[in-house]
């Protein structure tokens, strides 16, 4: 197998992987490839490790050994495809620290930040399995009577699937799992900021008794070839992709080709709606927990708060100090509650929007301390924010919170629905039934009601206009990869 041994100075009680996957996965095996690519620490922008950068033809051998496995795979009972997935979910969970401290390194996000999303991404592989072995039916009488009706879902195929490196590992568990409980074989390109993670978990798979060829992973520094064989292969029947909106549109265009079976997972823009009789102490620690974790890179990320002015100084004064007293620092230092951005492109273009809202009138009213090195970002509060400001019609995707104050309900809700996109949202009452009437008249998703989190893998994941299309999660996040067929039967 082709591994590496990390070596980083972190603290001598992190648990990392003593051993790690660099290959891609084809057909059970880890192999290298002729050239590869730099993964770095964004606390201290070091080395971490070379990973095989597959191209296009290991794009095509991976089609080649899915499509080898997927009749057996397709075949085999859904008791057998759900206890791979729950021995993959024990293992997760059993090396959740040596993979918590893995996703620290190459997406710096916090050490307790990375536990809960090693928690959260082995929790797909438990309730798919358990999906696995209810694949229902369906059984009817004609109307008009001498023919009865018997609905099955069958697997779609071979999936083609695509993870950002925002939440490295349960991106990847949310669309294998159920990929893998419908009877389906897949073809892995994970972000190449963080491939790392899902190499690791395609090695969990291989531990759990996934057979070679059902799983295959290929990490790239040119995703659009990779992603464009599979695209044109007829063997891939289904697509399932997480990113941005404008890598969407330029996705669904290819798939048109083919009228290929989609799902998208694309980009956010969630208001975070405070009512005039909120409990602000509430509503400041969802704040917290829906604008900074993971630094505010999740497409379900607070993006834009909306305070009612009785409540608004209130809020800000509590909030603000909350954001000052943030620690940031690398996501392995055992304090740090906030850390460095996956990349220095991306300071730049979150430094970007919160200059240009500063010189149309917004005021930096709190920021917290930064280390001096890494690819940092201040957790910053901005008052004075113009409704139209770019900071606010466009997804910041870190950890930058722009406060804009309301007092009519109706201009409230016609601000929170003007933007393309329609991910999730976020209201905060005393009164539930106030507050699901603000949440109906939301064009979004998923609402948070009360709470900073909307995520659940038994709940239906998934948003509206230019969100994307379909769910994940819950019954639907199986339905993603099966096909309907129904037999007419001659009853005369």
């Amino acid at each position: 197998m082709n591994t590496t041994t990390l070596e980083h100075a972190v603290p001598a009680d992190l648990v990392l992987p003593a051993d790690l996957p660099t290959g891609v996965l084809i057909h059970g095996e880890f192999v290298g490839t002729a050239t590869t690519f730099a993964v770095h620490d964004p606390a201290s922008t070091a080395l971490i490790a070379e990973v095989a950068d597959g191209g296009t033809g290991e794009a095509a051998r991976a089609v080649d050994a899915a499509a080898a496995a997927f009749p057996a795979w397709s075949q085999t009972p859904p008791r057998g495809r759900s206890e791979v997935l729950r021995r993959a979910y024990e293992l997760m969970i059993a090396e959740r620290e040596e993979l918590a401290a893995l996703i620290c390194l190459e997406n710096g996000k916090s050490l307790d930040d990375a536990r809960g999303e090693v928690t959260y991404a082995a929790e797909f592989f438990r309730w798919f399995s358990e999906e696995a072995v209810r694949i229902d039916g369906d059984y009817g009488v004609a109307p008009a009577g001498g023919t009865r009706t018997l609905v099955t879902q069958k697997p779609v195929g071979v999936a083609a699937l695509a993870t950002p490196w925002n939440f490295p590992a349960a991106m990847a568990t949310r669309k294998i799992a159920p990929a893998l409980a419908a009877g389906c074989t897949v073809v892995l390109k994970p972000a190449a900021e963080t491939p790392l993670t899902a190499l690791v978990i395609g090695d969990i798979l291989t531990r759990a008794g996934a057979p070679a060829g059902v799983v295959n992973i290929v990490a790239t520094t040119d995703p659009a070839g990779v992603v464009s064989t599979w695209l044109t292969d007829e063997r891939v029947t289904k697509l399932s992709f997480t990113g941005s909106t404008a890598v969407g549109r330029t996705l669904l265009r290819q798939t048109a080709d083919r009228v290929l079976n989609t799902t998208m997972e694309l980009g956010g823009n969630a208001p975070f709606i405070v009512t005039g009789d909120a409990d602000v102490a509430a509503a400041v620690r969802g704040a917290m927990l829906a604008k900074f974790r993971n630094g505010g890179q999740a497409c379900t990320a607070a993006n834009r708060l909306y305070i009612h002015d009785a409540v608004a100084d209130e809020f800000t004064a509590r909030f603000g100090a909350a954001v000052e007293a943030l620690r940031v620092g690398p996501g392995y230092a055992p304090d740090t509650q906030v850390g460095p951005l996956v990349s220095e492109r991306a300071v730049a273009g979150v430094g970007r929007l919160v200059d240009e809202a500063v010189a149309d009138g917004a005021t930096i009213a709190h920021r917290a301390h930064v280390p001096e090195h890494g690819w940092y970002y201040p957790p910053t509060v901005l008052t004075g924010v113009r409704p139209d400001a770019a900071l606010v019609s466009e997804e910041i995707f870190g950890p930058v919170a722009p406060i804009i104050t309301w007092r009519d309900r109706d201009e409230l809700i016609e601000q929170a629905n003007s933007t393309e996109l329609g991910l999730a949202s976020y209201v905060f009452s005393r009164d539930v039934r106030d507050a699901l009437q603000i949440a109906e008249r939301l064009d979004t998703g998923m609402v948070g009601i009360n709470r900073g989190i909307v995520s659940d893998p038994a709940a239906p994941f998934g948003g509206t206009k230019q969100s994307g299309l379909g769910r994940e999660g819950a019954s639907e996040g199986i339905k993603a990869f099966q096909e309907t067929q129904y037999y007419s039967v001659d009853w005369a």
